[in-house]
């Protein structure tokens, strides 16, 4: 497959990270392009994104309930299909069991072909950016609960007691790589991408759109396109049928 997996397009695709907005940046314009084919995508959001506001009038309560509109309102600019959202604290995300587990129960849930997630090996993006706790839980989490917690039959048994068949991943993408290998030219839904980041007013500045867009271009370099999101792909299982 080439580089930049031109026509490459899974019947199923869950996208797993830590807040409300987290999936804007990392994947939108691939999301958007899978979508508008057929590709039927699911949104877990660990965390209820409730401490990222300076207003002291703010609660954790109604910051909640703004960023989980947002992002379903981002979600349907994009067309994503379902949402998850696991209600853990902002902020203080933890590698446990029993986060392992629920996301594992996800995957078995929804049965993604193609997961992506944060790559939890990348502490730094730049020289003025740490990556956030979160983030590289997140990334951790969503790998452990691919494999091997949601193939594995006797990995919490509970699971299937609850109906929750094991399911093979069949490919995982991870964001925020620095050793991406391969590349989605998102020119024709960088556009769609920088309206679903709009749509996150809570968080987000208007340069903070445009910088989406910079990044976007800087991820192409290389490539023999102008925008472009990278990942580093890893194939757990064949697929002919959708490779």
């Amino acid at each position: 497959m080439p580089s930049n997996v031109e026509g490459f397009v899974p019947p199923s695709a869950m996208v797993v990270v830590a807040h409300p907005d987290d999936a804007e940046f990392m994947v939108a314009g691939t999301i958007a392009k899978w979508a508008r084919k057929g590709c039927e995508v699911t949104y877990v959001i660990i965390t209820k994104g409730d401490k990222g506001s300076d207003d002291p009038n703010m609660t954790s309560e109604r910051l909640t309930a703004i960023r989980e509109a947002e992002q379903r309102n981002a979600g349907a600019v994009l067309g994503v299909a379902n949402y998850e959202f696991m209600g853990y604290p902002d902020g203080y995300l933890q590698h446990s069991l029993e986060l392992r587990r629920d996301v594992a129960r996800l995957i078995r849930k929804h049965k993604p072909h193609v997961l992506l997630t944060f790559d939890p090996t990348n502490r730094f993006f730049s020289d003025n950016y740490v990556n956030h706790p979160d983030h590289r839980v997140a990334g951790d989490v969503a790998l452990d609960a691919t494999f091997p917690t949601a193939r594995d039959r006797l990995t919490f048994p509970e699971l299937l007691l609850d109906g929750y068949e094991p399911w093979k991943v069949r490919q995982v993408w991870l964001s925020g790589s620095d050793r991406p290998n391969v590349w989605v030219d998102i020119a024709d839904t960088l556009e769609l991408k920088k309206a679903a980041l709009r749509e996150h007013p809570s968080q987000l500045e208007a340069d903070m759109v445009e910088f989406a867009e910079g990044f976007a271009r800087t991820a192409a370099e290389g490539q023999d396109f102008e925008y472009a999101e990278a990942f580093r792909r890893f194939i757990l299982e064949e697929d002919p049928i959708h490779e």
